[in-house]
């Protein structure tokens, strides 16, 4: 019973405000030869031991996927219950959990906080694993295709704030109908049945924005998300 016990008094110690985050990546994909976001979760533990973790802030995983929809939820369920083990068995009722998805936009010449997700596949080319779907509903027990879930994160007060630290991020209400919209809807979809969050946001290409800002823009994301009062 003494590990217990010095589990929990650990737990004890971070208050209510304690937050765990799951992140996720992507590999490479048609039309992008290197995708940021699988370099920078790679990256990411090593780069916040260094600079040291958001107080009350536990980075709980870090997970490159395959840039793929249908054939990769194995990998992402395994994402999704990694991170409520600790609140189904009562280690981490205080705080909140959160999964954090970065995705690649070659387009954009900023980050950006996605809203929601719409309910349907739409593949401009196949993923990684040769599916290619046309005007498909990613859950089809949701009903249509124009069903939307939106993320319990405020996305508009993690905006501001990392505006006034400097970065060109904005909020989106359009995730896309590729592999970052199928795979945020799921997540949105597991989030709400289990009391976390979810948050998806969209990178732009190193050669746009450097690899060593976008480091700090994870970092100060993590910082602004360990800071929001969550509703519990």
């Amino acid at each position: 019973m003494r590990l217990w016990d010095y589990i929990f008094s650990l737990m004890g110690s971070e208050g209510p405000s304690g937050v765990t985050v799951h992140v996720t990546g992507f590999k490479k994909f048609h039309g992008v030869a290197e995708n940021p976001t699988e370099k920078i979760v790679r990256n990411l533990e090593s780069f916040m031991e260094k600079r040291g973790l958001p107080k009350g802030l536990t980075l709980g995983s870090c997970t490159v996927l395959e840039t793929a929809g249908q054939g990769g939820l194995g990998p992402l369920y395994e994402v999704f219950e990694s991170a409520i083990v600790d609140k189904e068995y009562g280690l981490n009722d205080q705080g909140q959990v959160i999964l954090l998805h970065f995705g690649v936009n070659s387009g954009t010449t900023r980050f950006a906080l996605e809203n929601q997700a719409i309910n349907e596949a739409t593949f401009r080319c196949p993923d990684e694993l040769g599916w290619k779907p046309q005007r498909a509903p990613i859950v089809s027990s949701d009903g249509s295709i124009s069903n939307l879930r939106k993320t319990t994160v405020p996305v508009n007060e993690v905006n501001k704030s990392l505006q006034q630290m400097g970065f060109d991020v904005a909020p989106s209400d359009d995730a896309g109908r590729f592999v970052c919209n199928y795979v945020y809807y799921q997540s949105l979809r597991f989030a709400e049945q289990h009391g976390i969050k979810s948050l998806f946001v969209h990178f732009p290409l190193f050669t746009t924005i450097s690899e060593e800002v976008q480091m700090n823009f994870v970092a100060s994301l993590l910082k602004v998300l360990a800071s929001q009062n969550y509703a519990q």
